[in-house]
């Protein structure tokens, strides 16, 4: 067997100590530009008894090397075993999971994606013009006051109090018919107890086309209620005033945490207000633009925090927000 480095390789594998030195010398030998390559890239140069009979002590050099390396692998391999303790508890993998509100959004974006409503975004640092004057809602209205707003620079711009916010964008950009529902985080000045913070999130609901009515309205939300709730849960709707809305109404759910009986959570009324609802009020079409002799349409706002807290019973809005892993759990 000529001109093979067999002794250069016996001489490198006495040095290897570890798998990485074993990896590279099997390159050195066995990779594409190894020495193994290089000598049968040679035997073009040879005639054709030297080629064949060098190609065969190639071949056994080769065989011997790969035969070598396993050796030293399973001897490198016994030596950098690490013991330890199999009794010893495992580590908990960290799995999560999506936050209740956005488990609860995206179930109810199911429901009225399957009514034909599109969902819209807007700004969270909104101006006056949308959040308060395109509302209808006057210059001596108590929501203007700083004490309910959060303003950025008063009175022009402000962290936005509700989604409605984002209907009066709609109305004032889109073409009409519409349809769209506005999940999003709000602003007001409050302080933080049980059912009310400072930060928490709104789903807006908005329909303008011909000949809406309260009728619809109410068909509406009380298939949505069903749909969230299941088809038992109790409702109300009470007549209220809101400012974007003529008539106006509120839709109370029997409080599941008390059923009906009063506790802290429902304030002992025997029902947590869900939402704020009417027709759009013409004022407020008017002043987006829209042909009130042809267009009508309703919209609604609730509290979405509130929803989550009936669905899964929670009984304390800012354990929503304060970082607790339970929820993820």
């Amino acid at each position: 067997m000529s001109n093979l480095p067999q002794k250069d390789f016996e001489k490198d594998l006495e040095s290897v100590k570890d798998l990485k030195q074993l990896e590279e010398l099997r390159i050195k030998y066995l990779g594409r530009n190894g020495v193994i390559n290089n000598l049968l890239k040679g035997l073009g140069k040879l005639s054709q008894e030297q080629r064949k009979e060098q190609g065969k002590a190639i071949n056994v050099f080769k065989n011997k090397i790969e035969t070598e390396l396993n050796k030293k692998r399973s001897m490198v391999s016994k030596k950098t075993v690490i013991n330890f303790d199999t009794s010893l508890p495992g580590t908990k993998p960290a799995v999560g999971d999506l936050h209740p509100t956005t488990q609860v959004i995206r179930k109810i974006n199911e429901f009225f994606r399957y009514l034909g409503y599109s969902v819209y975004d807007g700004p969270e640092i909104e101006t006056n013009e949308y959040n308060f004057e395109k509302l209808n809602l006057p210059l001596d209205h108590p929501a203007r006051e700083l004490a309910d707003t959060l303003y950025i620079k008063e009175p022009e711009l402000l962290l936005r109090t509700h989604t409605s916010s984002v209907e009066a964008r709609a109305l004032s950009h889109e073409k009409m018919p519409i349809r769209i529902v506005v999940p999003g985080k709000v602003y007001r000045n409050e302080t933080a107890n049980p059912t009310n913070n400072s930060m928490f999130y709104q789903y807006q609901g908005v329909l303008v086309d011909k000949n809406v009515s309260m009728a619809n309205l109410k068909g509406t939300l009380i298939e949505f209620v069903k749909f969230l709730y299941g088809p038992d849960t109790k409702t109300r709707f009470r007549c209220k005033y809101y400012p974007e809305v003529e008539p106006g109404a509120g839709l109370d759910i029997e409080c599941t945490f008390c059923k009906g009986r009063g506790c802290s959570v429902c304030k002992y009324r025997g029902y947590i207000e869900a939402l704020g609802c009417g027709m759009i009020h013409p004022n407020l079409l008017k002043m987006c633009k829209i042909d009130t002799s042809k267009w009508s349409g309703f919209a609604f706002g609730m509290g979405l925090d509130r929803l989550v807290m009936l669905q899964y019973g929670i009984s304390d809005i800012r354990r929503l927000y304060d970082g607790s892993l339970t929820f993820l759990d």
